[in-house]
């Protein structure tokens, strides 16, 4: 099945082909009415191949509908970077015109090469009956992170200040007129009914995510001998768990820092650190403001969650919600440590060549310490489980075979 899914996506090109050749079909109303259709289309085209055999579980159909549409994200980067051509140039203009931003087109690669491989892989587990929560966290997290970034990046862009004459315009009254100051976006003007298709793909993530949440996990909820023993060590005698926690709070640092200067804050550190280290905070698009702000309020709080569960013995929630985050830091790093590579961003903009090494290895540290967590959380659990006796059973168990208690999915 998955090898159809694969096949059957890359009918997109044809449908792209013929828009982009019939001016008829490029108009803003068109679009949207011809993407809703096509959806709906492959939609039931999955629902009639699997009538004799449907699947058990319904996110099949959600990551075959999106494998379809991650070769158009990927279509669309390798256009926008001139590696193909004849595709996509009427949805430049009438489609998604801020789709050729840098964060956008490293965003759009993620979806059409990550993610394509991520809903092949879940595909192929739902058909062999087999489990893929693990995984499937992981991609919700992902997405979440790249749809309500892309989302929120398009009508936010940059501030554009009103500018005030000196004269007698007093302070009070200039303050008062910067309050009553809406900014509009970059992009915000440019809205086309072609954006309303995207929060179709950030309302299913999030649904996904909170299906898979509430699933029965795949691992042991409660230990014995060997969950007790882990969790009588104090954190000096765990010198992994020390490190997370050192990396943890230093990832918790960053994010404050870049949260500050996307806030516009007048602290020194702050205007050093976007002049001289990371002027792609300022970029126009806005998307790495937007970013950098998701992390200063869902991603901090979250960070140092993480480091209560690595203190504190018997936190079940931490193999879940480190792998959903780590999907997130992973994708919206991604995105942006390319974007402020790519050559659609403008040189003011880009890391200074004397930092260069530097901000890349901090910027890499930071998006691999959620994942490096998870690792850790996944590879030895035994911490992170409620410590409790068999049915029947005075007292911990002794001996290692009978460690731990499994429930049934």
């Amino acid at each position: 099945m998955e090898t159809l899914v694969f096949l059957f996506s890359f009918s997109a090109l044809g449908i792209l082909y013929c828009m982009n050749a019939i001016p008829a079909l490029q108009e803003p109303y068109v679009i949207l009415v011809i993407g809703i259709t096509v959806l709906v289309l492959v939609f039931i085209f999955y629902i009639l191949i699997t009538r004799g055999n449907p699947p058990k579980d319904v996110l099949f159909f959600v990551f075959a509908e999106f494998s379809f549409t991650c070769i158009i994200d990927l279509t669309s980067a390798l256009e926008y970077d001139g590696v193909i051509s004849g595709f996509m140039e009427f949805y430049r203009k009438t489609g998604e015109p801020y789709l050729g931003t840098a964060y956008a087109i490293m965003m759009c690669y993620w979806d059409g090469i990550a993610h394509f491989i991520m809903y092949l892989v879940m595909i192929g587990r739902i058909v062999d009956r087999k489990g893929y929560r693990t995984l499937g966290l992981f991609w919700a997290g992902s997405l979440c992170a790249n749809m309500s970034v892309f989302i929120t990046g398009i009508v936010a862009g940059e501030p554009q200040m009103p500018r005030f004459g000196s004269g007698s315009t007093s302070p009070a009254v200039m303050y008062h007129q910067r309050c009553r100051y809406l900014p509009p976006g970059k992009y915000g003007a440019e809205i086309r009914p072609a954006f309303w298709l995207n929060f179709l793909f950030l309302a299913m993530p999030a649904w996904g995510a909170v299906t898979l949440f509430a699933r029965p996990k795949d691992r042991p909820l409660i230990g014995g001998y060997n969950a007790q023993q882990a969790q009588s060590m104090k954190l000096i005698w765990r010198p992994l768990d020390m490190m997370l926690v050192l990396l943890l709070l230093a990832a918790m640092a960053f994010t404050v820092l870049r949260g500050l200067v996307a806030l516009d804050s007048p602290l020194g550190v702050c205007s050093l650190y976007v002049k001289h280290y990371e002027p792609y905070l300022r970029d126009p698009a806005g998307y790495p403001r937007v970013m950098m702000l998701h992390m200063f309020f869902y991603g901090l709080p979250l960070l140092a969650a993480f480091v209560y569960g690595l203190l504190k013995p018997g936190c079940t929630w931490m193999p879940d919600w480190t792998v959903y985050f780590s999907g997130a830091m992973i994708q919206c790093q991604w995105a942006h440590i390319g974007g402020s590579l790519h050559n659609h961003t403008k040189t003011p903009f880009r890391i200074p060549n004397d930092v260069f090494w530097p901000v890349l290895a901090a910027n890499l540290l930071y998006a691999i310490t959620p994942l490096l967590v998870a690792l850790r959380v996944r590879s030895n659990p035994y911490f992170f489980l409620r410590v409790a006796p068999f049915p029947g059973q005075t007292g911990l168990p002794n001996s290692e075979e009978k460690d731990t208690k499994y429930k049934k999915k």
